[in-house]
């Protein structure tokens, strides 16, 4: 297995071999020490694009009890939302919208905008981090819940652009027979997002 450091997790004489910081907290850390790190972070940063296709292709095959498994809902939203004219942000933001159900099955909102934020603006980054809510609006009532619960953030500037977001394109997608674009299609698209970052996480934000 690959490590992010590009050698085999299970090959000691490989990692040893690979340079490597002398810090044993970072306090003692050295300009040196910090371009070691560098050289290692910054090729392993650019194959993100790799590992989030990867992981977005974990969703074949889960149902979950729904019409359509995991990937073709999220596939079939980023197909319409490309279809309905939105910008490229816009469409890998529909297409990863879901990608946190493996790992983060009580709260994937929070996982996939964690993932898109460095790379979508303040808005699309609203949009996928509560999308949960707003998409109870069509189900929360069946389950015993409030769907009104999208109703706290009415007046938020991003209340109805999300709101259209599960409309139109979201609660929509559990369609079998719809035509839906396959991964290979929104590669590009999500390489070309992913390519750099839009925004730094270490600037405070009014979000």
């Amino acid at each position: 297995r690959q490590s992010g450091l590009g050698v085999g997790v299970g090959d000691t004489r490989m990692n040893e071999q690979v340079p490597r910081a002398k810090f044993r907290s970072m306090d003692e850390g050295t300009a040196e020490d910090w371009a070691v790190n560098g050289s290692h972070f910054f090729p392993y940063a650019k194959e993100l694009p790799d590992r989030v296709l990867d992981h977005l292709r974990l969703l074949d095959g889960d149902y979950g009890g729904f019409p359509v498994d995991r990937l073709q809902h999220s596939l079939q939203t980023a197909t319409r939302a490309h279809r309905g004219g939105e910008s490229e942000d816009y469409v890998v933001m529909a297409l990863l919208h879901d990608i946190g159900d493996t790992l983060g099955t009580l709260n994937h909102p929070d996982i996939a905008a964690a993932i898109v934020k460095p790379f979508v603006d303040e808005k699309l980054h609203w949009m996928c981090e509560h999308h949960g809510i707003f998409q109870g609006y069509y189900f929360f009532h069946y389950l015993g819940m409030d769907r009104d619960m999208r109703e706290q953030f009415r007046g938020h500037p991003h209340f109805e652009d999300t709101a259209r977001f599960c409309e139109i394109y979201d609660q929509t997608a559990f369609d079998g027979a719809y035509d839906t674009a396959p991964v290979d299609f929104f590669e590009p698209m999500v390489r070309r997002v992913f390519a750099a970052p839009k925004r730094s996480l270490y600037v405070k934000s009014a979000e």
